[in-house]
């Protein structure tokens, strides 16, 4: 598709991403690799792999994916849609991701340990919306407001 089609795609209301721009050239060199390494056939990604080790390495290859997309990708497909070679567990991750929710009640928790990991205070959270502002302050900062 021509790039600059696919960004007015990316641009449309409502935006399909936050950062339609950049998402958009994301996701084109996806498909592009997809296109090159499968033959276009996404799901060769995870079908054609050997075991945990080549999922990984064949996921990690795709442009934008790093340690913890990964992972996290890793998770999905064992989780929500069967995809376990031999040795998919030590790849895949060991936090709540969205491989775990199926419910509202599973979204909060899996939300909870994304700021968890983050260091990000509860009590700096807005009506509605995940709390802001990382980590507790410093020794130093905690004596200056005593």
């Amino acid at each position: 598709m021509d790039p600059d089609a696919l960004d007015k795609v990316f641009r449309q209301r409502p935006a399909l991403h936050r950062f339609p721009g950049s998402m958009g050239r994301r996701v084109q060199a996806l498909c592009q690799a997809v296109v090159k390494d499968y033959g276009g056939d996404a799901g060769a990604v995870w079908r054609e792999a050997r075991d945990g080790d080549d999922l990984a390495a064949r996921i990690k290859r795709l442009p934008g994916f790093g340690e913890m997309k990964v992972k996290i990708l890793v998770a999905i497909l064992a989780k929500k849609f069967g995809v376990k070679p031999a040795g998919w567990e030590k790849h895949a991750a060991n936090w709540h991701t969205v491989a775990d929710v199926d419910s509202e009640a599973t979204m909060a928790e899996a939300r909870q340990v994304k700021r968890d990991m983050r260091g990000v205070r509860p009590d700096r959270a807005l009506p509605g919306r995940a709390p802001r502002g990382g980590r507790p302050p410093s020794e130093k900062a905690a004596k200056l407001k005593h």
